[in-house]
């Protein structure tokens, strides 16, 4: 399997699995729905397959321009970031091993690159710096620029911690994938355990540090109060999907999804999980749309099939 496959099932295997709080085959925001997370997915696989002979910055930029002409939205900018420089990692190497001489090796050109894609995807609720803004010129490498936001910006962080969340989401994502013996469950059960280990930052940003501590610590209780045999308690998870969910979706959980890409992608990259195949997704999220539509007396037209939760 290429690069540019595993980078494909990664994205449409996060999209499909009905995470709390975001976009999947059920449930879409007023400005975004699973078909541009399904667009997305099939066009950035080649350009960031390419990031050694283009170089990470122009890969970065390639594949958010391929997303803006294929969904005219900024639906994977995170994800975006955090694929490229796995991507870059020589295939005879793990990941693990790789990943800190690619993020060591970044230049000045390659934070121009990335300062023009984030100018391109005008993501929402960026405010100004006074140091490396993204509507000036940067001085520093990418890396040097990562690390102003690392603070504040859990994707920026990986980039000056070595991928650490990455791999430790990595490690609970084989346990979990292992006990539940389903990819949706434990995609599931992962998105739950990250946001409770560190709070979404994409929560912070646009509702404040106290609402992400909140939904963390939520997340948190969910795991340790309905937790039955790997699996969560789905009326549980249903209560704080709804929770996520209003406020008109202002506390989407969107920079932990770009996590759980990440970590589903080197998961398959190191050849230590084998992806669903794409038909199989696409069969899944049929299957939830389905089940979406057809009320059942025993359960609430809201709640998913409590089998894979």
């Amino acid at each position: 399997m290429t690069v540019a496959e595993q980078i494909e099932l990664a994205c449409l295997l996060e999209a499909t699995a009905r995470k709390p709080g975001n976009v999947h085959p059920a449930a879409h925001f007023s400005d975004l729905g699973y078909e541009d997370f399904t667009a997305a997915a099939q066009v950035i696989g080649e350009p960031l397959a390419l990031t050694r002979s283009r170089g990470l910055g122009r890969a970065i930029y390639d594949a958010v321009q391929a997303t803006r002409q294929a969904t005219g939205t900024n639906v994977n900018l995170g994800i975006i970031f955090l694929l490229a420089p796995l991507a870059h990692v020589p295939r005879e190497r793990p990941l693990a091993d790789g990943i800190g001489d690619v993020l060591r090796s970044t230049t000045v050109e390659d934070a121009e690159w990335v300062y023009a894609a984030i100018q391109l995807a005008q993501p929402g609720g960026m405010g100004k710096v006074s140091d490396q803004d993204i509507h000036a010129k940067p001085t520093v490498t990418l890396r040097e620029a990562m690390m102003l936001a690392a603070d504040r910006d859990a994707i920026a962080h990986q980039y000056v911690s070595d991928f650490e969340l990455v791999f430790a989401a990595r490690s609970k994502l084989l346990e979990i994938w292992q006990q539940l013996a389903d990819w949706e469950a434990a995609t599931i059960y992962l998105h739950v355990w990250l946001m409770s280990r560190q709070p979404d930052t994409l929560i912070a940003r646009k509702c404040g540090s106290v609402m992400a501590t909140e939904a963390s610590a939520r997340a948190d209780a969910l795991l340790k109060g309905t937790e039955i045999g790997g699996r969560l308690d789905h009326l549980k998870l249903q209560e704080f999907d709804r929770w996520l969910r209003a406020d008109g979706h202002r506390r989407n959980p969107g920079t932990t999804a770009d996590l759980i890409a990440a970590t589903l992608f080197s998961a398959f990259r190191d050849a230590q999980l084998n992806p669903p195949t794409r038909e199989e997704i696409q069969q899944r999220a049929a299957m939830i749309r389905i089940e979406s539509t057809t009320p059942d007396i025993n359960r609430p037209s809201s709640e998913p099939c409590r089998d894979l939760l």
